[in-house]
């Protein structure tokens, strides 16, 4: 058994695993070729990996082409269960298409970047001063998203082929964000089964292996925002789930030939 992993923290508990830093990658190239396994690679390193030396990476590959961003991950989530996704346009950074923007959304909508996580990058829109300060800035890419009348939202951890935890996130009163990096409080009431057997499917059916997916519920309907390829680890440890033993136990049952 020959592991790499370029999150050390992240596989503490896993035996046998070399940790290498990513910027010596290519300088440990020999190692890399050698090693049965590559955990946690960076985005930029997955191509050479898959397609160049053909190496099983963990997590898996739709897990970067999907979670690396919003519109990616959106426009699979509107493929597969498109009623879970709430109204959503995506659209290049024209005058046309801010005026459609305009036309077709009702404020307060959310504005999001393409590229971000624990909350950043991600705007509630009040008016139009608001959205065309949003549009002025430096995007190729309007990601406009309908704002839903929450002040809590659920996130489900899905690590191998299955659910590692699920809890609730709630914003300080007054605020937008939920996320427990925006200040949001972690909840650990009981997650609707429903919700978590949405994810499952989901992710089921996209091929995914390690996400913390964000689900809001409205009404007794559930709802994507999306999902993050790294999570934070203190709310999943409160939670009583130890994420290095999870880890271990998945790849144990899916790469069997390589960690024997």
């Amino acid at each position: 058994m020959n592991l790499i992993s370029f999150e050390p923290l992240l596989t503490l508990e896993l035996p046998q695993v070399r940790p290498m830093k990513m910027e010596n990658y290519f300088q440990e190239l020999e190692t890399v070729k050698a090693a049965d396994l590559v955990l946690f690679p960076g985005y930029w390193q997955v191509n050479s990996l898959v397609y160049a030396l053909h190496k099983p990476i963990f997590p898996s590959l739709p897990n970067y082409l999907l979670g690396h961003n919003k519109v990616e991950m959106t426009r699979a989530f509107q493929a597969v269960c498109p009623d879970q996704v709430p109204d959503t346009l995506i659209l290049p950074n024209t005058p046309s298409a801010r005026e459609r923007i305009l036309d077709e959304f009702f404020f307060p909508f959310v504005a999001k970047d393409i590229r971000s996580a624990r909350g950043c990058g991600v705007y509630l829109i009040e008016n139009v001063e608001q959205f065309r300060r949003y549009a002025a800035e430096e995007r190729e890419v309007l990601y406009v998203q309908m704002h839903l009348p929450i002040d809590r939202d659920m996130r489900i951890v899905w690590v191998g082929d299955r659910i590692a935890a699920a809890y609730w996130r709630q914003a300080r009163e007054g605020e937008f964000h939920n996320n427990v990096y925006q200040g949001g409080r972690v909840i650990f009431d009981p997650v609707p089964d429903e919700a978590l057997a949405l994810v499952e499917r989901t992710a089921r059916t996209l091929g995914l292996d390690f996400a913390g997916f964000d689900v809001a519920a409205v009404d007794g309907a559930f709802f994507f925002f999306e999902f993050n390829n790294r999570f934070g680890n203190q709310a999943l440890n409160a939670s009583g789930a130890t994420l290095g033993k999870l880890i271990g136990d998945y790849l144990a049952r899916h790469f069997p030939t390589e960690l024997q």
